[in-house]
């Protein structure tokens, strides 16, 4: 199956409120923020979206509403549905076929791990199997998972067991797997570059649409350097990419995904905190992150010019 996601995939947070319940209103906020500042689809439930957090009600839910909010919008929405769990997976994957999802993806299961490729294609079928008319993604991030398998190997038996195979959500930072995945299939498979702090090598060997958390938030610093790549400027291309390296780099100092968590209601996108075993920022820690936002000069006191 032939798909192409191009440009800023945003890995969305799930919001909660004060008290850690779901908060499916806040997404519609969520999106017209991301609409504004250019992003092209979501990735729900992901990492950033705390998905392993999540009952699979909750899940279901999201997935719902995520529906309803993209409906008549340009937004292309994928639905992690991976779980340690294949019925739970299955389901989500039904879920998100019913409700016409762009494409679907899912990582592979992090307790009981599949020891080599055989074992880790027959899971992924399992879970594509469940939605045969939606494209799959398997999302490849062994610093979580702890599955670390060769890439061209995954594809080149995947190819023949998932007819939906579309693609991998890459979040593996190894290049050169990169580059045979690249040119698989006479470069038919669509890799979406996950690191978004070495995005612009990502760029240089191929890649065409990356998915990353800090798109939430950071997605004009993103764009001024598609837009630098593409005019053949790396000056101010390589410039852009250390700006988003010092962002991920502060917020990663007080905890990435409470901190990006912060920065979104900044923003004016309630995300809510997020769940343990994470914790949220303290008032002080909240009070010494803006501070070395603004040192850096990524957040004014008065106004995210930066952003703009």
């Amino acid at each position: 199956m032939s798909i192409r996601l191009s440009g800023l995939i945003a890995a969305t947070h799930t919001p909660f409120d004060a008290q850690g319940e779901i908060n499916l209103p806040a997404i519609e906020t969520q999106a017209a923020y991301l609409l504004r500042q250019g992003i092209n689809g979501v990735f729900i439930g992901g990492t950033t979206g705390e998905g392993h957090s999540l009952t699979r009600e909750e899940r279901l839910a999201l997935t719902r509403r995520w529906s309803e909010v993209v409906r008549g919008t340009p937004l292309r929405w994928v639905v992690h549905v991976g779980s340690t769990c294949l019925a739970d997976a299955r389901e989500l994957a039904r879920q998100a076929e019913q409700f016409q999802a762009t494409a679907i993806a899912a990582l592979a299961p992090s307790y009981f791990k599949p020891r080599d490729v055989p074992a880790l294609v027959a899971w992924c079928q399992q879970i594509a199997a469940a939605a045969p008319q939606t494209p799959f993604y398997y999302y490849d991030i062994p610093s979580l998972t702890g599955v670390n398998l060769p890439l061209a190997a995954f594809v080149e038996q995947a190819r023949e067991a998932i007819p939906t195979l579309a693609g991998i959500k890459y979040s593996n930072p190894d290049l050169l797997q990169l580059q045979h995945g690249l040119h698989l299939d006479e470069g038919r498979l669509d890799l979406l570059w996950g690191n978004d702090e070495t995005l612009l090598a990502a760029l240089a060997l191929g890649v065409q649409g990356a998915v990353g958390s800090s798109y939430n938030f950071a997605a004009p610093i993103y764009q001024r350097m598609l837009k630098a790549f593409d005019n053949n400027d790396l000056t101010q291309a390589r410039a852009e990419q250390y700006r988003s390296l010092q962002l991920i780099d502060t917020l990663a100092s007080f905890g990435y995904l409470a901190a990006s968590k912060v920065l979104m209601g900044w923003l004016g996108v309630p995300v809510g905190p997020p769940r343990l075993p994470l914790q949220d920022l303290t008032a002080p820690q909240r009070h010494q992150l803006r501070q070395q936002l603004e040192r850096l000069g990524f957040l004014d006191a008065a106004s995210t010019a930066w952003l703009s």
